[in-house]
């Protein structure tokens, strides 16, 4: 059993898929996420696949609840992108996603550091192929941007795990806290992988650069993985806590603005995250479990609307709020689907945002965070106006756009189909997903109080957005470039970058010509010294040489003394 291990059946599956025609590659993609999830269901809690290597114990299948329900939704996330994607027959692209989904797994049944560290830089390695796959010079540009971020995060890992190592001499991958400088650096590389607020412009530069499939696939693994990689590693560290709440603020405004609707999804996951961040940063029993049910639902909701843009890009064009609209006349199921989507993320009742974010919302408010609370709840009200009404309004609804394209192909709307099944059925039988978390669930989300409270939220948050729509109020969907923080590297710096070589340049120059100028002076003063009439062509009598010598011995004996 140790040889068909989760992740390596998704490896032995990407060789094989190298040998295969198209159509089987594509088959390939559907039953390897069974026979996986299969292998994972078939072990038992504990270490499993352990090989010494160097002195070090490598835990390549660590099964907890934690582990679990994080890999259970991995595969069911592949399993679902491999219908979606089934008209692909790139092989890059098809090859890509299998080592990319197995190296994810793979990251989340790491018991080590170093294991977690192999699959952290496969999941980076494999997942730019999905960006370069559009084969565009932009794609390109961006995807080395994603690979430099990505592998750097990796360089941080590297570079904690060898610190900490050094400091308790274990490679355990368990709860480390920010105890030393080795914790930090791995603290930090997670973060960027999170995408935590100023580390987070890779995620919108890329994953709309992607494909139409390749996007919904990176929505599913890296950003959860490092989610993961912080509850297990971080539980409890209170800084998370007002990161979240960050997290979950900022890209509301950018997300308003955005004309590209799946640069707006982008913007939506980093608000999302902001919340499973929160839960990690509170580190209850409570908060904890709604970490890993948000992240099981996000993956859900977050993949169906990228699957609905996905397809309107697949049979427009374009994926921009300002050329689309109408749609729904002749795109009638993306448009339920994309709707569905629109309300889990939203978190209306019945649908699988409410039975998750609930989770976090009373943690944040039973211990004492009040503030960060009403954090969360202004989030809540944003995430309904950019991805619950936006998203689909401006799609399908807005103005007519003149574009009547053809439905969805069968098997996309199959995937979109199974997807917000698996929304709603979580969202009226919550009990599924909580069996599956991390501890005993002793929570009714179904109460008087909770869907009185989320509706008048929603209610509120949704006249809001028709007052300023009415009113003209509401930023209006152009043509554009927003900037965001990531301006500063991909802009001012290499502006910049010129005028500080040739500065640098001068002042190097500068320096040199100086100090060849006082070797010069110094070279001729001393030369001064040997020419006759100098001190030392002097002749120096007995006397004084025995006076020097007695100086400096004496100067000896005081520096050993002292």
């Amino acid at each position: 059993m140790n040889l068909l291990a989760p992740p390596f059946l998704y490896m032995y599956a990407a060789v094989l898929c190298t040998l295969l025609s198209s159509k089987h590659r594509a088959i390939l993609l559907l039953v390897v996420p069974v026979l996986g999830l299969l292998s994972l269901l078939s072990y038992s809690t504990g270490n499993h696949v352990v090989l010494a290597m160097l002195g070090f114990e490598l835990t390549f299948v660590r099964i907890d609840k934690l582990a679990l329900v994080f890999s259970i939704i991995f595969s069911i996330a592949a399993f679902l992108s491999g219908i979606y994607a089934w008209h692909v027959r790139d092989k890059i692209q098809q090859v890509a996603t299998l080592v990319y989904a197995g190296a994810a797994i793979g990251g989340v049944l790491a018991g080590d550091l170093i294991t977690l560290f192999l699959y952290w830089e496969a999941t980076a390695v494999a997942s730019v192929f999905l960006i370069w796959a559009r084969r565009t010079d932009a794609s390109y540009a961006t995807g080395m941007r994603y690979l430099i971020i990505q592998v750097l995060s990796g360089v941080l890992l590297l570079a904690g795990l060898l610190l900490h190592y050094n400091d308790t001499g274990s490679i355990a991958f368990e709860h480390l806290g920010l105890v030393s400088l080795g914790t930090w650096l791995i603290f930090i590389g997670f973060g960027i992988k999170c995408a935590f607020p100023l580390l987070h412009n890779w995620l919108q530069d890329s994953y709309p650069a992607a494909t139409v499939t390749g996007t919904v696939i990176l929505s599913a693994f890296t950003t959860k993985m490092a989610v993961y990689a912080l509850a297990r590693g971080y539980a409890g560290t209170e800084i998370l806590i007002y990161i979240g709440a960050v997290m979950t603020l900022f890209p509301i405004f950018f997300a308003e603005i955005e004309n590209d609707l799946r640069r707006v999804l982008a913007y939506s996951l980093n608000n999302q995250l902001g919340f499973m961040v929160v839960g990690v940063g509170i580190g209850t029993e409570l908060a904890l479990n709604g970490t890993a049910a948000h992240a099981f639902c996000h993956i859900l909701y977050k993949s169906l609307l990228f699957m609905s843009v996905g397809a309107v890009l697949y049979r427009t064009g374009t994926s921009k709020a300002s050329e689309l609209g109408g749609l729904y006349k002749t795109m009638p199921v993306t448009m339920v689907c994309c709707l569905i989507g629109a309300a889990s993320i939203s978190a209306f009742p019945l649908f699988s945002g409410f039975i998750s974010k609930s989770l976090i919302l009373d943690a944040s408010a039973k211990n004492g965070y009040y503030i960060v609370w009403f954090a969360l709840v202004v989030a809540s009200a944003g995430v309904l106006s950019h991805s619950g009404i936006k998203i689909p309004y401006f799609t399908f609804f807005a103005h007519d756009s003149g574009k009547r394209p053809a439905e969805a192909p069968i098997h996309m709307r199959i995937a979109m189909i199974i997807t917000a099944f698996l929304c709603v059925f979580i969202g009226v039988f919550p009990g599924v997903l909580y069996a599956l978390l991390p501890y005993q669930v002793e929570y009714k989300p179904y109460t008087t109080s909770h869907v009185l409270a989320q509706m008048q939220l929603l209610c509120f948050a949704l006249l809001a957005f028709v007052f300023l729509m009415r009113k003209g109020l509401h930023p209006p969907e152009v043509r554009g470039v927003n900037l965001d923080s990531d301006w500063i590297y991909r802009k001012l710096a290499p502006g910049l970058l010129p005028s500080i070589v040739t500065a640098v340049g001068s002042s190097v120059t500068s320096a040199q010509d100086s100090i060849k100028s006082t070797a010069v002076t110094l070279t001729r003063r001393l030369s001064g010294f040997a020419r006759p009439g100098g001190v030392l062509s002097i002749s120096w009598g007995v006397n004084s040489m025995v006076l020097m010598v007695t100086v400096m011995m004496l100067l000896v004996l005081v520096f050993n003394f002292i």
